[in-house]
């Protein structure tokens, strides 16, 4: 015969199991890593850590005139980043650059690495996404000081200010969700031995959808549109790159994750003289980004 006090109880956690996970459980996805090369809004709980290892590969440029190209730079950054409330992230980083180049056009042949400079990141969280409230909306600046040049490869100091306002919403909860990142970014840099001074700026809009296919991993494609002025406040257009590939990302564990993306040139306008018949601007851009990013919390 069974008892009263343990039909009750098994109900109860029938009725317990029944029930949807809680919104709050659902709003722990990291979104701020989730979209590839595109960041979303999320920071993380008051008094949280983070190291992260973020590198970024790229290839692709204009051949020579003569002999065989080879153009290949990965871009690594090393930070710690922490939370000192729910909504403000703060994350200190040291870079380092190292390339190859052989008879790419108009770029110094280079096959060295070096360091790279150093940032800060400040994060401010306007709206933090849930079911209820599915939009998600911070402002990220970036001040940088780097030591060679993106493209060239170049000796130089560089000053540069990343202003980036990113957002993300849940399409579907706990399924489906989609990011999306407006950056401005100038830069102001003078080449070490000599004094001359490179001013230009960059703009992105860039969006992405993560899709949801076990607790722990998530996939979709991402957009970017990028374009490059002379000048550090937008003044002469000089180019312009779509790109388009796939993102991944992993929860490793409870306190560790990988993102991976790919972004590959699909479309491009080069103002460069010379240039402007080819499809893709080659100049200002490379034709293939790959993104590594591996974090661990404590």
């Amino acid at each position: 015969m069974t008892r009263p006090g343990r039909t009750l109880r098994g109900a109860l956690l029938l009725a317990a199991l029944a029930q949807p996970a809680a919104a709050g459980e659902e709003s722990d996805v990291d979104t701020e890593n989730l979209f590839g090369f595109t960041e979303g809004s999320s920071t993380g709980r008051k008094g949280e850590q983070e190291i992260l290892l973020d590198t970024v590969g790229r290839a692709g440029k204009n051949r020579g005139a003569t002999g065989p190209r080879r153009y290949g730079v990965a871009s690594t950054k090393l930070s710690y980043q922490f939370d000192p409330t729910e909504a403000l992230s703060i994350e200190f980083g040291l870079f380092g650059d190292a390339r190859r180049v052989r008879g790419a056009a108009d770029l110094p042949d280079k096959d060295n690495g070096s360091f790279d400079g150093a940032g800060i990141e400040l994060k401010y969280q306007f709206l933090k996404g849930s079911d209820d409230q599915p939009l998600g909306l911070a402002v990220e600046l970036r001040p940088r000081f780097a030591r060679v040049l993106p493209v060239e490869g170049r000796g130089a100091n560089i000053f540069d200010m990343e202003s980036v306002l990113q957002l993300d919403l849940r399409l579907v909860p706990d399924k489906v969700w989609y990011g999306m990142n407006v950056s401005y970014e100038p830069t102001v840099g003078t080449l070490r031995g000599s004094r001359d001074t490179d001013r230009s700026s960059t703009f992105l809009w860039s969006n992405a959808v993560a899709v949801r296919i076990d607790a722990d991993t998530f996939v979709g494609p991402e957009l970017r549109y990028l374009r490059s002025h002379d000048g550090a406040f937008l003044n002469r257009y000089e180019g312009r790159a779509l790109t388009l590939g796939p993102l991944l990302y992993r929860r490793l564990s409870d306190k560790a994750f990988v993102t991976l993306a790919y972004a590959g040139q699909i479309a491009g306008r080069d103002r460069t003289e010379g240039q402007t018949r080819r499809p893709l601007d080659l100049t200002h851009f490379e034709r293939h980004a790959v993104r590594v990013k591996l974090g661990v919390e404590f």
